[in-house]
């Protein structure tokens, strides 16, 4: 009996951590990483690398992080009181304000669109998740790695190069994501699941080479 109650707080901490490290603030600077790490883009100079990474680490990490925690402390919040659906709003306005100013801040410094438009796949992301959030709840952590996998796809197709291993490195990391969801109770396996499938679907529309024709096209 003893074993078991260990084995389920080595579990449930193992899921702790794994929830911490892929936290969906994380998402957009990863991407970024990644792309200046293993693709073509690590031909560019490292200090405009730095620049991007710096700011996109600053809107979409540091400044949301800072919010919701001031947030959380005027209102005598938990980290836990988070996910109760009526009390995530002001994080999520919080984080899209972030964002908004982030998109603006590339654009000031003529980031090519395919870099900007990970954080529109982002803050598209968010507001769906709102509108759900209205009557229903769905994983933010696995949106951000159904976006993930939906960038890598589009990359692939914009850049050319075979994205057998990413994708099953992070479809890999989806898989033990959510299940750590799960094993928190933090979401239903349907949440998950819904969670993933979004972000993927809005990853594509804004990132790939074809569907984002179709995306501008439906914004003119």
């Amino acid at each position: 009996m003893e074993e078991h109650i260990i084995a389920d707080r080595t579990l449930i901490k193992t899921a702790r951590i794994v929830s911490a490290v892929f936290t969906p603030f994380s998402i957009p600077f990863v991407a970024f990483l990644i792309l200046f790490l293993f693709s073509y883009l690590n031909i560019m100079p490292l200090a405009y690398k730095l620049i991007v990474l710096g700011v996109v680490y600053c809107f979409t990490i540091l400044m949301p992080t800072l919010t919701i925690f001031l947030f959380r402390k005027i209102n005598g919040f938990e980290a836990k009181d988070l996910t109760d659906r009526k009390k995530r709003y002001v994080p999520y306005l919080l984080t899209i304000i972030s964002y908004v100013f982030c998109m603006l801040m590339m654009r000031k410094l003529n980031i090519p669109w395919y870099m900007s438009g990970i954080i529109l796949t982002a803050l598209l992301m968010m507001l769906i998740s709102i509108i759900l959030n209205l009557k229903w709840k769905l994983s933010e952590h696995m949106l951000g790695m159904g976006g993930i996998v939906g960038g890598v796809v589009s990359f692939s197709a914009l850049f050319g190069y075979n994205p057998v291993w990413w994708l099953s490195l992070f479809i890999l990391i989806a898989g033990v994501l959510g299940t750590a969801r799960i094993i928190l109770q933090h979401h239903t396996l349907s949440e998950v699941l819904t969670g993933f499938v979004v972000g993927f679907i809005c990853a594509l529309l804004v990132l790939h080479p074809i569907a984002n024709i179709l995306f501008r096209i439906f914004l003119l």
